[in-house]
C-alpha cells in the first residue's frame, strides 16, 4: 500500500462533506503497487474484515466496492459470489464503476495517527501543509500500524525508512509491539 486518503465516492453531489453526502458512501482510495500486492489481495482483505450481509442503514454507509476496469469488475463480482456461498446469506455490497473520488474533511484524515499525539506531531512538522501529510505514503503506513494492521516484523523491517526520530519509532514499536 503506498498511499491512503478517506473520502467519498459513488453518489451525484458535485461536492459532498460530510453532512452533506448527495448519495455517496463513505469510503477509503488505497493506492497500492501491483508488484507488490495484488487487487485481488485487497479484495481478500476487504471481504475478511467487512460482513455486509446486513443492508446498510444508509447509502453513506453502504458496502461498495469500486473497480477501475472490466478485470477489476470481473474479479469482484466473482469474489463477491464466493462470499456469498461462504456465508450462505446475500450480500449486500455493491459493486459499481469507479467515477470521482472526493477527498473528506481533514479531521477524518489519518485516524489512528491523530490518536497518537506525539508522533502525530512529527509528522506534522514533516507535513505542515494537510495535503501532504494525507499523501505520504509513511503516514499511511504508520497509520496502519497504530490500527493495528501489520506485524512487529513488518514495522522494524521498514521503521528506518517512516521519517520519525529515535524517540518517535521507539514510541512507535511501543504502541504496536509492546
Amino acid at each position: 500500500m503506498i498511499r491512503t486518503r478517506v473520502g467519498y465516492a459513488g453518489g451525484a453531489h458535485e461536492n459532498p462533506t460530510y453532512h452533506s453526502l448527495g448519495g455517496h458512501a463513505e469510503t477509503i482510495e488505497i493506492d497500492f503497487d501491483p508488484s507488490v500486492i495484488s487487487y485481488r489481495e485487497l479484495l481478500a482483505m476487504f471481504w475478511k474484515m467487512n460482513d455486509a450481509r446486513m443492508k446498510a442503514p444508509s447509502t453513506q454507509y453502504r458496502s461498495v466496492v469500486f473497480y477501475h476496469n472490466d478485470s477489476q469488475k470481473e474479479i469482484a463480482e466473482g469474489m463477491k459470489a464466493q462470499e456469498e456461498a461462504r456465508a450462505g446469506a446475500r450480500v449486500f455490497t455493491e459493486i459499481i464503476p469507479f467515477t470521482r473520488f472526493h477527498l473528506a474533511e481533514g479531521y477524518h484524515q489519518k485516524y489512528y495517527l491523530r490518536g497518537a499525539g506525539d508522533i502525530a506531531a512529527e509528522y506534522l512538522a514533516i507535513y505542515p501543509d494537510l495535503k501532504d501529510l494525507i499523501g505520504s505514503t509513511a503516514t499511511a503506513r504508520v497509520n496502519g500500524y497504530l490500527g493495528r494492521y501489520g506485524t512487529k516484523a513488518q514495522l522494524e523491517e521498514e521503521l528506518d525508512s517512516l521519517g520519525l526520530t529515535e524517540e518517535g519509532r521507539k514510541r512507535l514499536l511501543g504502541i504496536v509491539a509492546p
